[in-house]
């Protein structure tokens, strides 16, 4: 494919005349038939990556994604571009979603949005087959490997698609791998060679430090206060993100909450503000941020640790996306450790409960045994607990168990507007208004009000149509649903709950299984990425930046010179080898034993005796050296 003809895609439909690093050779490849994986940080334009190849050629690309804010973000951005896209999510209709996958299959959509879930119904293989697909874009795809840190069991169901679309290349994107992840991604997808695209983790622009703090609302505060612009501060939960934004409300920060439990409205509306820069910082659990297209986030908040490096780096890559000076801040204490060994425990309950808490939610929805298998359910986690008196975080860890078993899956809530699809063709339609004059007036204000209504499900707005039909709302909504039953047309009222999906048939206790050893890998995996994520937040003896990339696979980088220990390492003034030197020649002698300092003096270079002073006097203040019995200096393990 000609170079010059993706280029002009780029420019013509998002307005950039260059590619970023690494775009256009993942574009060429793709292109050209092969399977590939693409390792881009967050930030590094992994949309691109896919919907650019896509535009360039003939026919439909599908993109499989874990997360419906994320499907719906992307296919609201490729809408307003004039670009078809449509998503196929829970809450949707059945019948909604057959005309979406007709027409995907028969008319000129480009994109098509699915979930992994999705990809075993009945309804959208049947579908696939009709579909002339260009390529098939797997974003998130850590989300496939057991030794990732969000594995989704659906998401190995891929390889089964491939083996409708032989001759489809696929794109894998992540910003999160490790060596054994990336292996991984490519072997479950069935690559057909291995092809790895990887840009550098390390962010040069971003300053990554820790502070050790108790009171982490006044470090809190005081951060803010001293870095300008906006930003994002991460809380584990959804009443401490709360607590915080009023804690900095009344400090005359700019602040809001968001999380999970706020009504799609309110959540559009917080972000709407940060977005537009009314508000200037957003107090969030990790609901908040996948996504967004925000470049000039000067500083990422983690008040509370998360579980493992891969998250913290997604979560603190979400600053200085326009490669600008920010900060990623870690506020740390000794009780994060015990909060994270204590959360090791609690995310793995025992097995009695898993299987306890199957059968409430089975009762819960009404489901009988040996049905359920694909469909989607309003979902109140509160509201089950307290019908059937079960501890909610607890419940929501065994729920957890449950997805990573394959028998379930949860989403956020979707924020569904309402929607119209007319049933009768228009000649029909005309017959049905002579005949009913009371619908008369209020279908030409729909007809009026919304194109495409008679191929497709469109979104409405029941108080605009209250106003231009001059009708109490009440009133639209009665007619709606009398038009519903008449099989007039399909209405489809707004849907802000979160949903629940069962994989599987309901299963009777007898039948319910869990596989055991699988849990338990889970579970040792789970500890060491959290012993990772300690170690990292611990160290005081090497470059932040250098072990964030290291954990990745990157262990030939340079000191940022930025982050908390190179910031401290810069004020002995040394080159990093004079440094180096000098500190491999201290360790070698205090390994062996215990010296006093003027005798540590006299056994090294006495040429450097000033630059050695530097260096031990950093050494005692990172406190990789110490004074035990008075005046005798001891390494400390690391």
């Amino acid at each position: 494919m000609n170079e010059q003809i993706i280029h002009q895609i780029l420019t013509k439909h998002w307005g950039y005349s260059t590619f970023r690093s690494l775009q256009q050779e993942i574009i060429l490849s793709v292109l050209n038939g092969n399977d590939t994986l693409a390792l881009l940080p967050t930030g590094g334009g992994k949309s691109i990556c896919f919907q650019v190849p896509a535009m360039a050629q003939d026919g439909i690309c599908i993109v499989i994604s874990p997360l419906i804010a994320l499907m719906k973000d992307q296919v609201e951005n490729l809408q307003k571009k004039n670009i078809s896209a449509v998503a196929v999510i829970s809450g949707m209709s059945r019948n909604e979603i057959d005309i979406a996958l007709d027409n995907c299959a028969f008319g000129k959509v480009k994109f098509l949005y699915v979930s992994p879930e999705r990809l075993s119904s009945e309804l959208f293989t049947e579908r696939l087959r009709n579909m002339k697909v260009n390529l098939l874009a797997i974003d998130e795809a850590h989300c496939i490997s057991q030794w990732g840190y969000d594995f989704r069991p659906a998401y190995l169901k891929i390889a089964d698609i491939r083996q409708l679309l032989p001759k489809v290349p696929v794109l894998a994107l992540t910003a999160t791998a490790t060596k054994t992840v990336e292996n991984d991604i490519q072997e479950k997808l069935n690559f057909k060679s291995k092809l790895v695209f990887r840009k550098s983790f390390q962010r040069k622009n971003l300053s990554y430090v820790v502070l050790y703090e108790e009171d982490k609302l006044k470090r809190l505060l005081k951060v803010i206060i001293n870095i300008k612009g906006t930003g994002i501060v991460y809380a584990r939960t959804r009443k401490k993100a709360q607590d915080i934004a009023n804690f900095l409300i009344r400090n005359k920060i700019k602040a809001e909450f968001y999380h999970a439990g706020l009504s799609s409205a309110v959540r559009n509306k917080v972000q709407e503000n940060w977005m537009k820069e009314k508000t200037r910082v957003v107090v969030a659990t990790n609901a908040f941020g996948m996504g967004i297209d925000k470049s000039n986030v000067r500083f990422v908040v983690h008040f509370d640790s998360p579980e493992s490096i891969e998250a913290y780096y997604q979560e603190a890559g979400r600053a200085g996306r326009d490669e600008e000076k920010s900060y990623a801040i870690l506020l740390y204490s000794q009780t994060d450790r015990a909060d994270l060994e204590h959360r090791m425990e609690n995310n793995f309950p025992d097995l009695k409960k898993i299987k306890n808490t199957y059968q409430a939610i089975g009762n819960y929805l009404k489901l009988p045994v040996g049905s359920g298998k694909g469909v989607s359910f309003n979902f109140d986690l509160s509201e089950l607990c307290n019908m059937y008196n079960l501890p909610v975080s607890e419940t929501y860890n065994c729920i957890k168990i449950l997805e990573l078993q394959g028998m379930i899956s949860t989403n956020e809530a979707v924020g569904l507007q309402s929607r119209l699809h007319f049933l009768f063709r228009a000649n029909e339609l005309y017959e049905f208004q002579v005949k009913n004059p009371s619908f008369d007036h209020f279908i030409k204000v729909i007809l009026r009000s919304y194109e495409g209504i008679f191929n497709d499900y469109v979104s409405i707005n029941e108080d605009e149509l209250a106003r231009r039909a001059v009708m109490a709302r009440e009133e639209v909504n009665r007619q709606l649903n009398m038009l519903d039953r008449l099989k007039i047309l399909s209405y489809l009222p707004a849907n802000d709950k979160p949903q629940l999906t069962f994989l599987e048939e309901r299963l009777d206790m007898a039948n319910f299984y869990i596989d055991r050893e699988n849990l338990a890998d889970r579970k040792k995996r789970f500890a060491e990425r959290a012993k990772s994520y300690l170690y990292y937040a611990e160290s005081h003896h090497r470059c932040r930046s250098q072990m964030l990339v290291a954990y990745f696979g990157e262990t030939d980088t340079l000191r940022c010179g930025e982050c908390d220990y190179c910031l401290e390492r810069n004020k002995a003034d040394l080159s990093d080898l004079e440094f180096d030197l000098i500190h491999n020649e201290v360790k070698s002698l205090l390994m062996k034993n215990s010296i006093d300092l003027n005798e540590l003096i006299e056994q090294m270079n006495p040429s450097n005796e000033k630059k050695s002073l530097r260096v031990i006097e950093w050494l005692i203040d990172n406190e990789q050296i110490r004074y035990i019995d008075g005046n005798k200096l001891v390494w400390t393990e690391e």
